[in-house]
């Protein structure tokens, strides 16, 4: 993180560059004031509310998929707040109801359920569904909400029959950190299976999945897209983006707590691929750190791993410029996009303090720390 001296941070900590989350959105800003498009925070990804009053100055809303992330935007983001799920529960529809704009139903069923519901909030709330392309872009099939079986959104031949007087819009989404071709392939599927459907809806979503601010995205297609499709159905679009707003906003900064040897050279830090980055063994993927390179890049090659009593709580094989030692800070690159949102207290662990800084004028400040008590309170 430019100019940030990490001996100023309390490791385990992340922090959020503000630069690069201002950079993310005035790229985002201009796609909204290119098309017309509107753009919504994926919470899933990103929900780090103190920075929500910067997100709403070039954002029109947030995305939701529970009352509480519904009530986290209401509260401290304002604008528009969407919400799906892939079911409702009686007392969560009743929550969610109170705090959104939209909510997208995932099967027809679940609209059949809510619809005395939505009799009662029409006027309030704009009612929509998820759709099914039938088209799979995603590297990993965990990943992909239109892989063989999945259980998000509604393939077309079941809407053949249903009633939708009460339908306002269309939700689709199919990506996973891909660029506006993906997107164009996956919409062309969406409007050949779903034509029937699409002219007259008020709104149509293309979900989430877009890198919009990765270096090479295609911002010309991905405007091209938005704009023949406004002018072909007269219709609203919005992107729910999460990785796009905070993309390689955030570090992750740890300490080096022991080195041991098996084999190889292993350092123990404290931070924990299992506690604090739980996507490094989920997808699983090598987080990139500061300063560090591949097997054999730089001399000295060791292998990160975490404190926590799980056996595979290892970060990744990498090699540095010079033997590490107790004491060194480690920064893990890209670290405020679904890792802040999915840590956990396995072991008793502590959650790693929040904090921001800004480039600008060198300020750190932490947002947050956590205690006994924040463990403890789950239990």
């Amino acid at each position: 993180m430019r100019n940030l001296d990490l001996n100023r941070v309390p490791a385990p900590c992340f922090v959020v560059d503000l630069e690069a989350i201002r950079n993310n959105l005035a790229v985002l800003d201009s796609v909204r004031k290119r098309t017309g498009a509107k753009i919504l925070l994926a919470q899933k990804a990103f929900s780090m509310y103190s920075v929500y009053p910067l997100l709403r100055t070039a954002l029109d809303g947030c995305c939701a998929s529970s009352p509480n992330e519904a009530r986290l935007a209401r509260e401290e983001f304002g604008g528009e707040v969407h919400s799906f799920a892939a079911a409702f529960s009686d007392p969560d529809f009743q929550q969610i109801a109170e705090f959104s704009d939209h909510i997208v139903f995932n099967s027809l069923s679940q609209m059949e359920h809510f619809r005395p519901e939505m009799r009662r909030l029409a006027g309030k709330i704009s009612f929509g569904l998820r759709c099914n392309p039938e088209h799979s872009e995603a590297a990993a099939e965990i990943y992909s909400p239109c892989a063989p079986g999945s259980r998000l959104g509604i393939r077309a031949e079941t809407m053949k029959d249903a009633v939708l007087d009460q339908i306002e819009g269309l939700h689709f989404h199919a990506l996973c950190q891909q660029n506006a071709d993906a997107l164009e392939r996956t919409l062309a599927c969406f409007e050949q299976r779903f034509a029937p459907w699409i002219p007259g809806m008020k709104w149509i979503n293309f979900g989430g999945g877009h890198h919009i601010t990765r270096n090479d995205y295609d911002l010309d297609l991905l405007c091209r897209i938005i704009d023949r499709f406004r002018a072909k159905y007269h219709t609203e679009v919005y992107l729910e983006p999460g990785e796009a707003v905070a993309l390689n906003a955030g570090s992750l900064i740890g300490e080096v707590l022991d080195v041991t040897f098996n084999e190889r050279p292993i350092a123990i830090l404290n931070v924990s691929a299992e506690c604090h980055m739980p996507d490094v063994l989920e997808m699983p993927y090598r987080p990139e750190i500061a300063g560090a390179g591949k097997p054999g890049e730089f001399p000295c090659l060791y292998r990160l791993a975490g404190h926590s009593c799980l056996a595979g709580d290892v970060i990744g094989d990498y090699s540095f410029p010079r033997p590490l030692k107790p004491g060194d800070r480690i920064e893990l690159l890209d670290m405020a996009i679904y890792s802040m949102v999915k840590t956990n207290t396995f072991n008793g662990l502590a959650l790693p303090s929040l904090a921001t800084f800004d480039p600008e004028d060198s300020s750190f400040r932490i947002v947050r720390t956590f205690s006994y008590d924040d463990f403890k309170s789950r239990l």
